[in-house]
Protein backbone atom coordinates (compact mmCIF):
# COMPACT_ATOMS: atom_id res chain seq x y z
CA UNK A 1 0.00 0.00 0.00
CA UNK A 2 2.76 2.45 0.91
CA UNK A 3 4.37 2.22 -2.50
CA UNK A 4 1.05 3.18 -4.08
CA UNK A 5 1.33 6.57 -2.40
CA UNK A 6 3.76 7.49 -5.17
CA UNK A 7 0.74 8.59 -7.21
CA UNK A 8 0.37 11.54 -4.86
CA UNK A 9 3.16 13.04 -6.97
CA UNK A 10 0.44 13.91 -9.48
CA UNK A 11 -0.88 16.46 -6.96
CA UNK A 12 2.38 18.41 -7.15
CA UNK A 13 1.08 20.34 -10.16
CA UNK A 14 -2.05 21.81 -8.52
CA UNK A 15 -0.14 22.30 -5.26
CA UNK A 16 2.59 24.27 -7.05
CA UNK A 17 -0.05 26.31 -8.88
CA UNK A 18 -1.70 27.23 -5.56
CA UNK A 19 1.68 28.23 -4.11
CA UNK A 20 2.48 30.34 -7.17
CA UNK A 21 -0.80 32.23 -6.89
CA UNK A 22 -0.18 32.88 -3.20
CA UNK A 23 3.52 33.79 -3.28
CA UNK A 24 3.43 35.55 -6.70
CA UNK A 25 6.63 37.00 -8.18
CA UNK A 26 8.99 34.41 -9.60
CA UNK A 27 6.85 31.64 -8.10
CA UNK A 28 3.94 32.54 -10.43
CA UNK A 29 4.52 29.74 -12.99
CA UNK A 30 4.39 27.18 -10.15
CA UNK A 31 3.18 24.06 -11.95
CA UNK A 32 5.37 24.84 -14.97
CA UNK A 33 8.44 24.52 -12.76
CA UNK A 34 7.24 21.08 -11.67
CA UNK A 35 6.02 19.74 -15.01
CA UNK A 36 8.56 21.18 -17.41
CA UNK A 37 11.67 21.80 -15.31
CA UNK A 38 11.87 19.50 -12.29
CA UNK A 39 10.46 16.31 -13.82
CA UNK A 40 12.37 16.43 -17.16
CA UNK A 41 15.64 17.15 -15.32
CA UNK A 42 15.16 14.32 -12.83
CA UNK A 43 14.19 11.90 -15.59
CA UNK A 44 17.55 12.46 -17.25
CA UNK A 45 19.23 10.79 -14.27
CA UNK A 46 16.68 8.50 -12.65
CA UNK A 47 16.44 4.89 -13.87
CA UNK A 48 13.50 3.74 -15.94
CA UNK A 49 11.10 1.08 -14.70
CA UNK A 50 9.92 -1.73 -16.94
CA UNK A 51 8.29 -4.11 -14.48
CA UNK A 52 4.65 -5.16 -14.75
CA UNK A 53 2.41 -6.33 -11.93
CA UNK A 54 1.83 -10.02 -11.38
CA UNK A 55 -1.70 -11.23 -12.24
CA UNK A 56 -2.71 -11.57 -8.58
CA UNK A 57 -1.41 -8.05 -7.88
CA UNK A 58 -3.40 -6.72 -10.83
CA UNK A 59 -6.61 -8.17 -9.45
CA UNK A 60 -5.98 -6.58 -6.06
CA UNK A 61 -5.05 -3.19 -7.53
CA UNK A 62 -8.05 -3.25 -9.84
CA UNK A 63 -10.43 -3.31 -6.86
CA UNK A 64 -8.53 -0.86 -4.64
CA UNK A 65 -10.68 2.25 -4.36
CA UNK A 66 -7.68 4.39 -3.38
CA UNK A 67 -6.76 4.71 -7.06
CA UNK A 68 -10.26 5.87 -7.99
CA UNK A 69 -10.36 8.48 -5.23
CA UNK A 70 -7.02 9.85 -6.40
CA UNK A 71 -8.82 10.72 -9.64
CA UNK A 72 -12.07 11.97 -8.10
CA UNK A 73 -10.27 14.42 -5.78
CA UNK A 74 -8.95 16.28 -8.80
CA UNK A 75 -12.45 17.73 -9.31
CA UNK A 76 -12.47 19.92 -6.16
CA UNK A 77 -8.76 20.65 -6.63
CA UNK A 78 -9.24 21.96 -10.16
CA UNK A 79 -12.28 24.07 -9.37
CA UNK A 80 -10.80 25.33 -6.11
CA UNK A 81 -7.69 26.41 -8.00
CA UNK A 82 -9.80 28.12 -10.66
CA UNK A 83 -11.75 30.15 -8.09
CA UNK A 84 -8.50 31.30 -6.45
CA UNK A 85 -6.96 32.08 -9.85
CA UNK A 86 -9.96 34.14 -10.98
CA UNK A 87 -9.98 36.00 -7.66
CA UNK A 88 -6.29 36.91 -7.92
CA UNK A 89 -6.50 37.92 -11.58
CA UNK A 90 -9.52 40.18 -11.09
CA UNK A 91 -8.74 41.67 -7.67
CA UNK A 92 -4.97 42.23 -7.62
CA UNK A 93 -4.23 45.33 -9.71
CA UNK A 94 -0.47 45.21 -8.99
CA UNK A 95 0.31 42.04 -10.96
CA UNK A 96 3.19 42.25 -13.42
CA UNK A 97 3.04 40.90 -16.96
CA UNK A 98 5.33 38.04 -15.92
CA UNK A 99 2.99 37.09 -13.08
CA UNK A 100 -0.09 37.16 -15.29
CA UNK A 101 1.54 34.99 -17.95
CA UNK A 102 2.90 32.68 -15.25
CA UNK A 103 -0.53 32.24 -13.67
CA UNK A 104 -2.19 31.52 -17.03
CA UNK A 105 0.39 28.88 -17.93
CA UNK A 106 0.48 27.35 -14.45
CA UNK A 107 -3.30 27.03 -14.13
CA UNK A 108 -3.52 25.96 -17.77
CA UNK A 109 -1.08 23.12 -17.16
CA UNK A 110 -3.21 21.92 -14.25
CA UNK A 111 -6.29 22.04 -16.49
CA UNK A 112 -4.38 19.84 -18.94
CA UNK A 113 -3.07 17.33 -16.39
CA UNK A 114 -5.40 17.22 -13.39
CA UNK A 115 -8.27 18.22 -15.68
CA UNK A 116 -8.21 16.77 -19.19
CA UNK A 117 -5.83 13.90 -18.48
CA UNK A 118 -7.90 12.68 -15.53
CA UNK A 119 -11.07 13.20 -17.59
CA UNK A 120 -9.50 11.02 -20.27
CA UNK A 121 -9.13 8.18 -17.77
CA UNK A 122 -12.61 8.59 -16.28
CA UNK A 123 -14.22 9.08 -19.69
CA UNK A 124 -13.48 5.45 -20.49
CA UNK A 125 -15.24 4.20 -17.35
CA UNK A 126 -18.75 2.72 -17.41
CA UNK A 127 -20.17 4.30 -14.24
CA UNK A 128 -22.30 7.34 -14.98
CA UNK A 129 -20.93 9.40 -12.10
CA UNK A 130 -17.35 8.89 -13.34
CA UNK A 131 -18.30 10.13 -16.79
CA UNK A 132 -20.00 13.15 -15.21
CA UNK A 133 -16.79 13.96 -13.32
CA UNK A 134 -14.90 13.60 -16.61
CA UNK A 135 -17.18 16.10 -18.34
CA UNK A 136 -16.90 18.57 -15.46
CA UNK A 137 -13.11 18.35 -15.64
CA UNK A 138 -13.22 19.04 -19.39
CA UNK A 139 -15.52 22.05 -19.12
CA UNK A 140 -12.98 24.71 -17.97
CA UNK A 141 -10.82 23.88 -21.00
CA UNK A 142 -13.73 24.16 -23.45
CA UNK A 143 -13.10 20.53 -24.42
CA UNK A 144 -16.23 18.61 -23.41
CA UNK A 145 -16.49 17.31 -26.99
CA UNK A 146 -13.27 15.37 -26.32
CA UNK A 147 -15.22 12.60 -24.59
CA UNK A 148 -17.04 11.92 -27.86
CA UNK A 149 -14.25 12.36 -30.37
CA UNK A 150 -11.61 10.57 -28.31
CA UNK A 151 -13.68 7.51 -27.43
CA UNK A 152 -15.48 7.06 -30.75
CA UNK A 153 -13.10 8.71 -33.22
CA UNK A 154 -9.51 8.61 -32.01
CA UNK A 155 -9.63 5.03 -30.72
CA UNK A 156 -11.10 3.86 -34.03
CA UNK A 157 -8.84 5.75 -36.43
CA UNK A 158 -5.64 6.13 -34.38
CA UNK A 159 -2.40 5.96 -36.36
CA UNK A 160 -4.18 6.72 -39.66
CA UNK A 161 -4.64 9.95 -41.61
CA UNK A 162 -8.35 9.81 -40.75
CA UNK A 163 -7.49 10.68 -37.15
CA UNK A 164 -6.73 14.37 -36.58
CA UNK A 165 -5.11 13.50 -33.22
CA UNK A 166 -2.41 11.28 -34.83
CA UNK A 167 0.52 13.45 -35.90
CA UNK A 168 2.22 12.89 -39.22
CA UNK A 169 5.90 12.59 -40.05
CA UNK A 170 7.53 16.03 -40.45
CA UNK A 171 4.41 17.81 -39.19
CA UNK A 172 5.39 20.63 -36.80
CA UNK A 173 3.53 20.60 -33.52
CA UNK A 174 2.15 24.09 -34.22
CA UNK A 175 0.50 22.90 -37.45
CA UNK A 176 -0.73 19.79 -35.66
CA UNK A 177 -2.39 21.88 -32.93
CA UNK A 178 -4.60 23.61 -35.50
CA UNK A 179 -5.42 20.44 -37.43
CA UNK A 180 -6.19 18.41 -34.32
CA UNK A 181 -8.21 21.09 -32.51
CA UNK A 182 -10.37 21.89 -35.55
CA UNK A 183 -10.60 18.28 -36.75
CA UNK A 184 -11.45 16.92 -33.31
CA UNK A 185 -14.23 19.45 -32.79
CA UNK A 186 -15.84 18.96 -36.20
CA UNK A 187 -15.54 15.18 -35.90
CA UNK A 188 -17.34 15.27 -32.55
CA UNK A 189 -20.29 17.05 -34.20
CA UNK A 190 -20.33 14.46 -37.01
CA UNK A 191 -20.20 11.53 -34.61
CA UNK A 192 -22.98 12.94 -32.44
CA UNK A 193 -25.15 13.73 -35.47
CA UNK A 194 -24.72 10.16 -36.71
CA UNK A 195 -25.67 8.78 -33.29
CA UNK A 196 -28.83 10.88 -33.15
CA UNK A 197 -29.83 9.71 -36.63
CA UNK A 198 -29.30 6.05 -35.71
CA UNK A 199 -31.36 6.42 -32.55
CA UNK A 200 -34.10 8.44 -34.22
CA UNK A 201 -33.64 11.74 -32.36
CA UNK A 202 -33.75 15.25 -33.77
CA UNK A 203 -30.54 17.24 -34.09
CA UNK A 204 -32.13 19.94 -31.95
CA UNK A 205 -33.14 17.47 -29.25
CA UNK A 206 -31.67 17.87 -25.78
CA UNK A 207 -30.33 14.36 -26.43
CA UNK A 208 -27.69 16.08 -28.57
CA UNK A 209 -24.64 16.04 -26.29
CA UNK A 210 -22.78 18.57 -28.39
CA UNK A 211 -25.61 21.06 -27.95
CA UNK A 212 -25.64 20.34 -24.22
CA UNK A 213 -21.88 20.76 -24.01
CA UNK A 214 -22.14 24.13 -25.77
CA UNK A 215 -24.85 25.28 -23.36
CA UNK A 216 -22.93 24.06 -20.29
CA UNK A 217 -19.69 25.76 -21.34
CA UNK A 218 -21.40 29.06 -22.17
CA UNK A 219 -23.31 28.91 -18.88
CA UNK A 220 -20.03 28.31 -17.03
CA UNK A 221 -18.52 31.33 -18.74
CA UNK A 222 -21.55 33.54 -18.03
CA UNK A 223 -21.51 32.47 -14.38
CA UNK A 224 -17.86 33.55 -14.12
CA UNK A 225 -18.64 36.93 -15.69
CA UNK A 226 -21.65 37.38 -13.39
CA UNK A 227 -19.58 36.68 -10.26
CA UNK A 228 -16.13 38.08 -11.13
CA UNK A 229 -17.05 40.64 -13.77
CA UNK A 230 -16.01 40.95 -17.40
CA UNK A 231 -12.36 41.21 -16.36
CA UNK A 232 -12.33 37.44 -15.76
CA UNK A 233 -13.16 36.58 -19.37
CA UNK A 234 -9.68 36.66 -20.98
CA UNK A 235 -8.10 34.81 -18.07
CA UNK A 236 -10.70 32.03 -18.16
CA UNK A 237 -10.36 31.66 -21.93
CA UNK A 238 -6.55 31.75 -22.00
CA UNK A 239 -6.11 29.20 -19.20
CA UNK A 240 -8.55 26.86 -20.99
CA UNK A 241 -6.68 27.24 -24.29
CA UNK A 242 -3.37 26.47 -22.59
CA UNK A 243 -4.99 23.43 -21.03
CA UNK A 244 -6.23 21.90 -24.27
CA UNK A 245 -2.95 22.71 -26.03
CA UNK A 246 -1.23 20.60 -23.36
CA UNK A 247 -3.54 17.74 -24.29
CA UNK A 248 -2.82 18.22 -27.98
CA UNK A 249 0.92 18.30 -27.29
CA UNK A 250 0.59 14.91 -25.62
CA UNK A 251 -1.44 13.66 -28.60
CA UNK A 252 1.36 14.89 -30.85
CA UNK A 253 4.12 12.86 -29.21
CA UNK A 254 1.99 9.77 -28.54
CA UNK A 255 1.57 8.67 -32.16
CA UNK A 256 4.12 10.74 -34.10
CA UNK A 257 4.98 9.13 -37.43
CA UNK A 258 3.38 5.78 -36.57
CA UNK A 259 0.89 4.43 -39.10
CA UNK A 260 -1.31 1.38 -39.44
CA UNK A 261 -1.11 -0.37 -42.79
CA UNK A 262 -4.03 -0.21 -45.20
CA UNK A 263 -4.82 -3.82 -46.12
CA UNK A 264 -5.88 -5.13 -49.53
CA UNK A 265 -9.39 -5.47 -48.12
CA UNK A 266 -9.59 -1.69 -47.86
CA UNK A 267 -9.55 -1.81 -44.06
CA UNK A 268 -6.70 -0.77 -41.79
CA UNK A 269 -4.85 -3.35 -39.75
CA UNK A 270 -6.05 -3.63 -36.16
CA UNK A 271 -4.63 -1.25 -33.59
CA UNK A 272 -1.76 -3.00 -31.86
CA UNK A 273 0.92 -2.39 -29.26
CA UNK A 274 3.20 -0.92 -31.94
CA UNK A 275 1.07 2.11 -32.75
CA UNK A 276 1.82 4.36 -29.75
CA UNK A 277 4.99 5.86 -28.33
CA UNK A 278 5.55 4.91 -24.69
CA UNK A 279 7.92 5.95 -21.93
CA UNK A 280 9.41 3.98 -19.04
CA UNK A 281 10.46 7.16 -17.19
CA UNK A 282 8.66 6.61 -13.91
CA UNK A 283 8.23 10.20 -12.72
CA UNK A 284 6.36 11.16 -15.87
CA UNK A 285 4.34 7.97 -15.66
CA UNK A 286 3.15 8.79 -12.14
CA UNK A 287 2.65 12.50 -12.87
CA UNK A 288 0.30 11.60 -15.75
CA UNK A 289 -1.42 8.61 -14.13
CA UNK A 290 0.41 6.06 -16.30
CA UNK A 291 -0.62 7.74 -19.55
CA UNK A 292 2.87 6.97 -20.87
CA UNK A 293 2.02 3.27 -21.02
CA UNK A 294 -0.11 4.29 -23.94
CA UNK A 295 0.04 1.18 -26.09
CA UNK A 296 -1.76 -0.88 -23.46
CA UNK A 297 -4.40 1.84 -23.17
CA UNK A 298 -5.16 1.54 -26.89
CA UNK A 299 -5.03 -2.23 -26.67
CA UNK A 300 -7.81 -2.13 -24.05
CA UNK A 301 -9.18 1.36 -23.35
CA UNK A 302 -11.18 0.29 -20.30
CA UNK A 303 -8.07 -0.95 -18.49
CA UNK A 304 -7.53 1.19 -15.39
CA UNK A 305 -4.37 3.26 -15.15
CA UNK A 306 -2.91 1.46 -12.11
CA UNK A 307 -2.65 -1.86 -14.00
CA UNK A 308 -1.47 -0.69 -17.41
CA UNK A 309 1.37 -2.85 -18.72
CA UNK A 310 4.67 -2.34 -20.46
CA UNK A 311 5.47 -4.39 -23.62
CA UNK A 312 8.83 -4.88 -25.29
CA UNK A 313 7.33 -4.55 -28.77
CA UNK A 314 5.94 -1.08 -28.06
CA UNK A 315 8.06 1.82 -29.35
CA UNK A 316 9.81 3.83 -26.65
CA UNK A 317 10.48 7.55 -26.60
CA UNK A 318 14.09 8.53 -25.80
CA UNK A 319 12.75 11.07 -23.28
CA UNK A 320 9.82 11.10 -20.89
CA UNK A 321 6.54 12.70 -21.95
CA UNK A 322 7.27 16.14 -20.37
CA UNK A 323 10.74 16.26 -21.91
CA UNK A 324 9.38 15.10 -25.27
CA UNK A 325 6.75 17.86 -25.26
CA UNK A 326 9.46 20.47 -24.64
CA UNK A 327 11.58 19.07 -27.47
CA UNK A 328 8.61 19.01 -29.86
CA UNK A 329 8.32 22.78 -29.48
CA UNK A 330 11.59 23.02 -31.46
CA UNK A 331 10.61 21.12 -34.64
CA UNK A 332 14.11 20.69 -36.17
CA UNK A 333 15.39 19.06 -32.97
CA UNK A 334 12.27 16.91 -32.67
CA UNK A 335 12.46 15.77 -36.30
CA UNK A 336 16.18 15.03 -35.95
CA UNK A 337 15.58 12.85 -32.90
CA UNK A 338 12.31 11.14 -33.83
CA UNK A 339 12.26 10.75 -37.62
CA UNK A 340 15.05 8.13 -37.72
CA UNK A 341 13.35 6.23 -34.89
CA UNK A 342 9.93 6.30 -36.53
CA UNK A 343 11.34 5.25 -39.92
CA UNK A 344 13.45 2.46 -38.41
CA UNK A 345 10.51 1.18 -36.45
CA UNK A 346 8.27 1.19 -39.54
CA UNK A 347 10.97 -0.62 -41.54
CA UNK A 348 11.43 -3.29 -38.89
CA UNK A 349 7.70 -3.87 -38.68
Amino acid sequence: MWKDLKYLIAYLAPAAAFVGLYVKGYAAPGSIYVGFVLIPLLELFLPRTTANHEPEQEEQLLHTRFFDWLLYLNLPLVYGLLVYYFHVMTQDTTLSTFEKIGFVCSVGLVLGTSGINVAHELGHRKHGYERIIAKLLLMPSWYMHFIIEHNLGHHKWVATDKDPASSRMNEPVYVFWIRSVVGGYTNAWKLETQRLQREGFSFFSFRNEMLRFTIFQLTYLMALVWYFGWAVLPWAVLAGIFGFLMLESVNYIEHYGLRRQLLSSGHYEKVSLKHSWNSDHELGRIFLYELTRHSDHHYKASRKYQILRRFDESPQLPLGYPGSILLSLIPPLWFGLMNPRAKAYAKNE
